[in-house]
């Protein structure tokens, strides 16, 4: 392709995907008390969940702008005429940042774009732009697709508690304090590239049945592509998963996937989460 596609590692895409289509994946980095791993290589989903049940400590970090240097190096390498570089929201993470900062100095012209997306909501847009660049399209065409497939594009999530969140700076400390109160499950969704509350609902089986409504209204009967992502909780997602498939008439393709351990490590041991994407 002319144009090299570069994502980062909270895309989540699946790996036969990433290997079809030549997608370079800059891992972002997941700190487990003094241990520095980088995410899909070093640290899995499990290992989070278990370092947050035991309560050690966990944060995250994002890529050196060298590591995005490096691949904007290799698509160059490999006779690229250019790069399209999508990334998680720049509301979540400075990952987009330390891209941008690479693309000033690249040999070949490099455009990153913010997708204010996270998890398949990113992965979806990666894919919209592989598609274009596949054709022979040009940097504008092949960014403009993948930021037309991120504004229809929406995730819902549920989480057992909003600590984890309000720990890594991703949720207000009121808004955290308000989702516990009474054993209240929150709801969430992105909005603007961030994490906003949606819903407050009494129990969790509530919430999980809303969250699939919600996801089911918000396909309405287009074309639609629709990720379910967990973390230790692959019997939920599998059940939720199998309940969309039946209930969304047009339902074009259904990835099913425990989410990295960067997200993992925001969100906690039983996130369940939708993403919508129309075609």
């Amino acid at each position: 392709m002319p144009v090299a596609l570069v994502t980062d590692s909270t895309a989540y895409l699946p790996d036969e995907a990433v290997a079809r289509l030549g997608i370079d994946v800059v891992p972002l980095s997941v700190v487990l008390g003094d241990q520095v791993l980088e995410e899909g290589i070093e640290v899995t989903p499990g290992d989070v969940a278990e370092a947050l049940r035991r309560k050690v400590q966990v944060t995250t970090s994002r890529p050196n702008p060298e590591a995005f240097a490096a691949a904007y190096r290799a698509a160059a390498g490999r006779g690229a005429d250019g790069v399209v570089s999508l990334h998680l929201s720049a509301e979540l993470s400075g990952t987009y940042e330390a891209a941008v900062l690479a693309a000033e100095a690249a040999e070949i012209p490099v455009r990153v774009v913010d997708t204010r997306m996270v998890a398949m909501a990113l992965g979806y847009c990666v894919l919209a732009a592989a598609e274009v660049a596949g054709k022979g399209g040009g940097i504008d065409e092949v960014a403009a697709a993948a930021e037309k497939r991120a504004g229809a594009t929406t995730g819902f999530f549920y989480v057992d508690t909003l600590e984890y969140l309000r720990r890594g700076g991703r949720i207000g400390a009121a808004r955290a304090m308000l989702g516990s109160a009474l054993a209240v499950k929150p709801l969430l969704h992105l909005s603007g590239g961030r994490i906003e509350p949606l819903e407050k609902v009494r129990t969790s089986s509530r919430a999980i049945a809303r969250l699939e409504e919600i996801a089911i209204q918000q396909a309405g009967a287009d074309e639609v592509d629709l990720a379910v992502h967990h973390l230790a909780a692959r019997d939920g997602a599998e059940q939720l998963a199998e309940r969309l498939r039946e209930r969304v008439p047009g339902l074009r393709e259904l990835y099913v996937g425990e989410v990295g351990a960067v997200i993992g490590a925001h969100v906690g041991p039983g996130l369940l989460a939708v993403v919508v994407s129309p075609r």
